[in-house]
């Protein structure tokens, strides 16, 4: 049984601030949090309906706290409007630089507001194989419910690092960086290689002026219908697998 403190503490992580000042996020939903559990995440409890108890005893035992709850008390605490599995409250993990590997593609993603978005270009980054995301300090909180949920579990497999680009961009020498612009060349026509850098802009302003100088690249998705812009998500899709068409 959950008790009317854990309530409010768990409710408290649906808000940034307090994620911040316990250093905690909340996992929801049955795939995400049996992914977690074989992560090196730290959980600090795990509540879990009877059903998925028994369903996945052998590997709950191994954890604790674990508490059983309803539906409805898990519903309760969880962003989901329906929840008959589990939610995890978790440990965040510190900001840690990440170095850019030269035989590797790297994500940059500049001040991207919507979690959903968020949540689908990691998804999307996991599926191509795509280890580390460099974001800007304006870019969306990564432990955002609405971008954990969002990832489907992806966020497990993948890096991110919070910076200032200007300031990364400058101090490290990350040779071809493309920038996923309007008027860029169009991506369908160029021989792209396989290492550097992929930035993705803001939703409605696209890539700063400042990130802007240090693209030795622009590149762009050549439309032929009416529409006038490409969710950030499924443009960072299409922008990849050209990345990894010819391989």
């Amino acid at each position: 049984m959950i008790s009317k403190s854990q309530i409010k503490y768990v409710q408290s992580l649906h808000a940034k601030k307090f994620r911040v000042l316990n250093n905690a996020f909340i996992v929801e939903g049955a795939k995400s949090v049996l992914e977690l559990l074989e992560s090196n995440f730290i959980i600090e409890t795990l509540f879990v309906t009877a059903d998925f108890y028994k369903e996945n005893k052998k590997i709950l035992d191994k954890q604790n706290p674990v508490v059983e709850v309803s539906i409805t008390e898990l519903e309760q605490i969880s962003t989901f409007l329906s929840n008959k599995a589990a939610l995890a409250v978790v440990k965040t993990k510190e900001n840690t630089e990440l170095l850019v590997d030269s035989t590797a593609l790297v994500l940059v993603l500049d001040n991207i507001r919507d979690p959903g978005n968020l949540g689908t270009i990691i998804r999307v980054a996991d599926w191509y194989g795509i280890k580390k995301i460099i974001c800007s300090e304006e870019t969306v909180e990564f432990y955002n419910p609405k971008v954990i949920n969002a990832t489907m579990g992806s966020f497990l497999r993948v890096q991110m690092y919070y910076t200032n680009l200007v300031s990364y961009f400058s101090k490290n020498k990350l040779g071809y960086i493309a920038g996923a612009v309007m008027d860029g060349a169009n991506v369908h026509q160029l021989k792209l290689p396989k290492a550097g850098c992929l930035v993705i802009g803001n939703e409605s302003n696209g890539i700063s002026d400042e990130v802007m100088e240090f693209l030795t690249e622009k590149i762009t998705i050549a439309k032929r219908g009416g529409a006038e812009s490409l969710n950030a998500g499924i443009a960072t899709a299409i922008l990849l697998d050209n990345f990894f068409r010819n391989e």
